[in-house]
């Protein structure tokens, strides 16, 4: 699944446990993107261990690695994952996706209307990307694809848009509408305040929403992953992640790193699922052991 399992993998196949090797993971970690301050302490809970329980086979090394960085993960994991089972809190649950241009978002909007319609969930989807006619046309394929009715609208903002899909979903009593945005770097102050706005329109109307503020992120992105969860965080209350790309390219330790960083933060967002294809179906609720074993083995 990630780009450099093998080589972290290949790491533990010598024949000794020597502060080669642990300069050697300590590098690999860096290459995949885990971050510094993630590192050195995976680095120092990994030397500490080794040291109390006197390891000297690598293959055990690397078990104990697999365990600090699930327990890093932890956190980050739903106790129960909306994509394996969701009871909305409302009539309507509203769903609102956002992230940076190419990070996925209308093709992760169609995986997870898929997965909500397997729960037998009615799903309503609103086309809030009004800067873009193809994104608007995607997400209308992907309706297709679902049979799912999109909200569309040729003129008028993204904030006109969640206004009128609330309505439509009150009417049609549907459980969860999902609203796709723009893309948006999190340095353009002035799209951000757009992304304020829909979600002002949406609290008029709904009060306890959006139930889900969900930031859709590049694997591939690495530290600059890390960026945009901190700035779409402060800016939205993030309450959840999905990671696209995750499949062959994506270095994926990024995701150490935002548990690193996030974890003192007051109602951190947890990783709901991890994009593993194009297909609607290929989208995995996220786990942190599986997660670690796969980011350590080549098998």
């Amino acid at each position: 699944m990630f780009g450099l399992r093998k080589t972290l993998s290949s790491l533990f196949n010598r024949s000794k446990v020597d502060e080669e090797l642990f300069e050697s993971l300590e590098e690999s970690l860096l290459l995949a993107d885990v971050g510094i301050h993630a590192t050195q302490e995976l680095m120092n809970k990994l030397r500490s261990t080794s040291k109390k329980e006197k390891i000297t086979d690598p293959t055990e090394l690397k078990n104990q690695l697999e365990i600090l960085i699930a327990e890093l993960l932890y956190p980050l994991e739903f106790n129960i994952n909306p994509l394996n089972q969701h009871t909305p809190t409302h009539t309507p649950e509203i769903w609102l996706i956002v992230g940076v241009n190419g990070a996925g978002k209308t093709t992760t909007i169609g995986k997870l209307c898929h997965a909500l319609q397997i729960q037998n969930k009615k799903v309503l989807l609103a086309a809030g990307d009004t800067f873009r006619a193809a994104a608007r046309e995607q997400l209308g394929e992907w309706g297709k694809r679902n049979e799912v009715e999109v909200i569309v609208q040729s003129s008028g903002d993204a904030a006109t848009v969640a206004h009128d899909a609330i309505g439509a979903a009150l009417a049609r009593q549907t459980d969860i509408l999902i609203i796709d945005t723009a893309g948006r770097l999190a340095t353009q102050s002035n799209l951000m305040e757009e992304l304020k706005k829909v979600k002002r329109v949406i609290q008029k109307l709904i009060p306890s929403a959006p139930h889900q503020t969900i930031l859709v992120l590049d694997g591939n992105t690495g530290q600059n992953g890390l960026t945009q969860v901190k700035a779409f965080h402060d800016a939205l209350q993030l309450s959840s992640l999905i990671i696209t790309k995750v499949d062959g390219t994506a270095k994926g330790g990024v995701l150490c790193a935002i548990a690193q960083s996030l974890r003192s933060t007051p109602n951190f967002p947890q990783i709901m699922g991890l994009g593993v294809g194009e297909k609607m179906e290929q989208i995995q609720p996220f786990s942190a052991l599986l997660f670690a074993n796969e980011l350590l083995n080549n098998d």
